[in-house]
């Protein structure tokens, strides 16, 4: 009956979901055959694929944990079931097994469950249901438990107590074994009965179960313990209760994979005046530990990996889990064009997230930009957002977080050292000479990797067998022949090195004359942070990363990455980089912190990835806030062209960050300078300057307007912004076109000071959504740049540089024409020089070079001159920034 249940249950579960491959594993370490044999058919009737790891007898417990370890983390494993001698099962083995997949049911946390009275919750040992099968109407005997320890015997005790039954447990060697054997109703023996304990000790009457390890029986009196056909009906039974369990299990799992609804508890804020320094208010506040904020949210156990206390990867398993999740409100954060100082988009993000979630009760995701240390330690600071709507810890944003940017560091340098290095060994070595170490003999056999056969593929060479190349196929396949001329690809570092900027390489006598001029750059200029950003998968990654076009060679045909043979290796330093990381706010509520591209020469944004994970977590109501790099003119352009072209995702409202302090200037304002003190023009009420300068602002919602999507602009405040120039520029604001315009004090007050935008948002949220894009991707690609500088930037026309066209002619050629346009472009003005505030217009845009990310996927115009590598000023941030010895907190972040 119980078979025929579990049977049915499973077949149920499996119309449902027809995909389920239902597997249990059995470690087993004796060489009982018959057991292993009994579980098989009992699993093939039931319906469970059953995996059996039979390990020698006498393996140690070591052996077993490795084991339990293994399938622990082996997601095609829903069950796991240890048969193993008495002497192995130890709390340390019963407790490796996690108690998710313990059908067992003999782990401390399935056990404490079972005690606690949460038996719904957990899995009950399969040999104390049989017992309890067994037995009939227990309540008011007395029931004696003989060398039944362990978490069997525990589980035992707990299930006959609440059936009535009055328990007693006792060892064989007991001295006063005879006297309860005597009194016994019921005896339940959990071990082999020694030769010296006679039957005779137990009344006539009594009934006697045994479920020892090698000795099963089913309930007999005890003058039946000779009766070999009853004593496997405990056996038996026992393992149809586990895969009872198993079906169990199953119906857990599926349940477990479903969307979770939130049980989010919020950070209580307690905001200070005057409001204290970033990190003090980071540091005064207690975040919680990373794995609660991850179950808060619906994450499975198995979809984090956990970096310290506050920190965790989430494994991309999730987006095929909750693949028929409906997305959230997708809300894009962008601003106006900013002074040197920024205009607190990253604040405005985290501070609206906040209002969201903590105030108005609206599951919400921020996903954020991973900050490069250059302007950490150089001119801007961190970018954890600021006063009391952070991400925290902010010392830990804003240094090495989980080691994405080294990884892209230490996968870009090795793509240009195999640059380098090909051409020298090119250089001075024969065809023949080439191919014996390309393609060298190994243990006396000789074969092609699988990069090499898939470039032979491409060369359409379609051998597989090194010994079969003729001379001409072997030059074809060794010789890259790279024009260094050519070459685009650079060194990165995280640094602001202005040193760097230009360099020669190849001095060295080793390097045998081959020397050439060379540059770094900073690593979120790297094409492989772009391409972090817009992967959408790891095998879409992999695919990108040998898309990369390094150089051409002296024909003028691109040379990729994969040519070089080194995509798998550079998809190997990223394969941890992909998976977002999880941190939360000054509130607790949920950020992504993933990706960096520079904002210049790349597009600017966050993960396609975080955005589309967040997207399911959040629930259908939910919203998912993500910024855009510098001004809208540039961030959100790409964000729309570029990132939602390789997402397919659609914004639901775009928020454009303004501060009055930015309106002053583009209104005639005196210059801005990082680090020196604002002029009184901007810490004075002055109506006419802010009035002047609204048209950035209104251009700005105008530009947000060419792509169909209602637009939300946040006053972010000042204190020395009077209520009548907050109010003047909500007025225009509104005049101009914007759904709505809402002052917000998120940095003094945290969530509680952006509600009013987060209300606004969820409004604007549910207007007529009408988005398209700037322009066709099967335009030429001077017409697409044209269409951006003309109808974003104002400018009348463009003007190629003869190299750039050049270049463009080149990259036509090569098929890479329809790919989108990622302007390189100050961001400090809509046109290309940085001093003319406001809204220059009539101006021509120089497009002095034209570069390409073909892994990424856009060509990249250079207007005007444009630096990949910042440099250092004369005060550094990193004067201010130290460390304490004794409490090794980290000072002087901002």
């Amino acid at each position: 009956k119980i078979t025929e249940n579990a049977k049915k249950s499973l077949a149920s579960l499996k119309r449902e979901n027809p995909q389920l491959e239902p597997t249990l594993a059995i470690i087993q370490a004796h060489n009982d055959h018959l057991i292993q044999e009994i579980n098989k058919n009992f699993a093939k009737e039931v319906g469970l694929h059953v995996i059996h790891i039979s390990l020698p007898e006498g393996s140690s417990k070591d052996e077993i944990v490795y084991e339990i370890l293994r399938l622990n983390e082996d997601p095609n494993v829903q069950g796991l079931a240890l048969d193993l001698p008495e002497s192995l099962y130890s709390s340390k083995v019963l407790n490796a097994v996690k108690p998710e997949k313990d059908v067992d049911g003999l782990s401390d946390v399935n056990l404490g469950r079972l005690v606690r009275g949460d038996a719904h919750d957990c899995l009950v040992p399969p040999t104390a249901c049989a017992v309890m099968e067994l037995l009939e109407d227990i309540g008011g005997k007395t029931v004696l438990l003989v060398g039944a320890g362990g978490a069997v015997g525990a589980a035992l005790q707990c299930m006959l107590q609440r059936e009535g039954a009055a328990t007693l447990s006792c060892r064989w060697k007991a001295s006063q074994l005879q006297t309860k054997l005597h009194h016994a109703d019921v005896v339940v023996v959990g071990s082999t009965k020694p030769d010296d304990v006679p039957v005779s000790w137990i009344k006539p009457g009594t009934t006697v179960i045994s479920c020892s390890h090698d000795f099963l029986s089913e309930r007999h009196n005890y003058s039946q313990q000779n009766n070999r056909a009853a004593e496997n009906a405990v056996g038996s039974l026992a393992i149809a209760m586990r895969m009872q369990n198993m079906v169990k299990n199953m119906e857990r799992w599926i349940q477990s994979q479903k969307y979770r609804k939130w049980d989010l508890h919020c950070l209580k804020l307690q905001p200070l005046s005057p409001v204290p320094s970033d990190i003090e208010i980071s540091r005064a506040q207690s975040p919680k530990a990373v794995d609660v904020l991850a179950k808060e949210i619906g994450l499975l156990t198995d979809e984090i990996e956990i970096y310290g206390q506050t920190k965790a990867k989430v494994r991309l398993s999730l987006l095929e889990r909750l693949k028929d999740q409906p997305d959230g409100k997708y809300v894009l954060v962008a601003g106006i064009t900013p002074t040197p100082l920024g205009e607190g988009k990253s604040t405005v993000t985290i501070g609206l997230v906040q209002a969201l979630t903590a105030h108005l009760n609206i599951n919400s995701f921020a996903c954020l930009r991973q900050p490069s240390q250059g302007p950490t330690f150089g001119v801007k600071g961190g970018a954890a957002g600021g006063g009391y709507a952070q991400v925290i810890p902010m010392e830990e944003f804003n240094l090495h977080l989980t080691g994405d940017i080294h990884a892209i560091t230490a996968a870009n340098n090795l793509l240009a050292a195999a640059i380098d290095a090909r051409i020298l060994h090119e250089n001075t070595q024969s065809d023949k000479a080439l191919y014996n170490r390309l393609v060298p003999v190994v243990n006396g056999v000789r074969g092609f990797s699988a990069i090499q056969l898939a470039r032979l593929r491409r060369l359409g060479i379609n051998k597989t067998d090194p010994g079969t190349l003729t001379e001409e196929e072997m030059s074809k396949f060794v010789r890259l022949d790279i024009d260094p001329s050519t070459i685009t690809w650079q060194r990165v570092v995280d640094t602001n090195d202005r040193f760097l900027r230009k360099i020669t390489v190849g001095q060295a006598n080793t390097e045998k004359g081959f020397v050439r001029q060379a540059q770094f750059d900073i690593a979120v200029a790297s094409e492989i942070m772009a391409i972090l950003a817009l992967t959408t998968s790891l095998q879409d990654m992999k695919e990108r990363l040998g898309k990369m076009v390094v150089a051409n060679n002296k024909n003028g045909e691109p040379v990729t990455a994969e040519d070089l043979g080194v995509t798998g290796a550079l998809a190997v330093l990223m394969k941890d980089a992909i998976k977002p990381t999880l941190m939360q706010t000054l509130e607790g509520t949920p950020v992504f912190v993933h990706a960096g591209p520079f904002a210049n020469i790349a597009h600017g944004n966050s993960s396609v990835l975080a955005d589309k994970i967040a997207l399911k977590l959040v629930g259908e109501r939910g919203f998912v806030v993500t910024e855009a790099g510098f001004g809208a003119d540039i961030g959100m352009e790409k964000f729309f062209n570029i990132k939602c072209r390789a997402s397919g995702l659609v914004p639901s409202v775009v928020v454009l960050v303004a501060t009055v302090r930015a309106l002053k200037m583009h209104g005639g304002g005196p210059n801005v300078t990082a680090g020196a003190p604002l002029k009184k023009e901007y810490t004075e009420e002055n109506l006419q300057l802010v009035a002047d300068g609204c048209c950035n602002l209104q251009k700005q919602i105008q530009i947000t307007q060419l792509f169909g999507v209602p637009v939300v602009v946040a006053l972010n405040v000042f204190k020395t912004d009077s209520p009548a120039e907050v109010d003047l520029v909500c007025k225009i604001a509104k005049q101009s076109g914007a759904f709505d315009a809402v002052p917000c004090n998120h940095w003094s007050a945290g969530g509680r000071g952006a509600v009013k935008l987060a209300q606004a948002v969820e409004k604007a949220a549910n207007q007529k959504n009408s988005f398209k894009y700037l322009y066709s991707l099967e335009l030429p690609i001077v017409e697409k740049i044209r269409i951006i500088a003309q109808k974003v930037y104002g400018a009348q026309d463009i003007e190629l540089s003869p190299a750039a066209q050049s270049q463009v002619d080149r990259y036509t050629r090569q098929g890479f024409g329809n790919l989108p346009i990622c302007m390189a472009k100050t961001h400090l003005s809509l046109s290309h020089q940085p001093e003319q505030k406001g809204v220059p217009t009539g101006f021509i845009l120089p497009i002095s070079d034209v570069r390409a990310s073909i892994g990424a996927g856009f060509i990249y115009p250079l207007v005007g001159t444009m630096t990949t590598m910042p440099g250092l000023p004369t005060r550094p941030c990193f004067y201010d920034i130290d460390l304490d010895p004794i409490t090794e907190q980290v000072t002087g972040l901002f």
